[in-house]
């Protein structure tokens, strides 16, 4: 990890996910997450690794920036969509012409949907009991 104190700050949330994120400029394209390097964090899940660097790849800036991120909240596929919207919104910061690539992209979007709150009379959100004519 680069020692620069200059960064690019992002926000980004996913489910009940949140996760910030700093781009260090100048860096070797290392990725940590709470103080982990990516892969030991995501344990075994290359394919959520692989998914952090799209935005970087949408951008042609792969490597080019170390990425410090701390995420709260969720599981493991909802903390891997908190941190794409995180890194997405740090590089938009940093250009415009980044910012239009990626909205292209459909990666500074967040995506809306959470989990429904239950029901009273019902088991889950929509489960219910199963009707009987007789």
């Amino acid at each position: 990890m680069s020692k620069s104190t200059t960064y690019f700050y992002g926000l980004g949330r996913r489910k009940s996910s949140t996760a910030r994120a700093r781009l260090y400029d100048g860096g070797k394209g290392e990725v940590t997450i709470n103080d982990q390097p990516a892969l030991e964090y995501f344990d075994g899940y290359d394919k959520l690794v692989w998914e952090l660097d799209q935005p970087f790849r949408t951008v042609s800036r792969e490597k080019t920036f170390d990425v410090s991120l701390r995420v709260r909240g969720g599981g493991m596929h909802g903390q891997q969509g908190a941190c794409m919207l995180a890194i997405s919104n740090a590089l938009a910061g940093i250009n415009d012409d980044y910012r239009s690539t990626l909205k292209k992209e459909g990666l500074l979007k967040r995506d809306p949907r959470e989990k429904e709150r239950k029901k009273p009379g019902l088991k889950r959100a929509r489960k219910s009991e199963q009707f009987s004519k007789r």
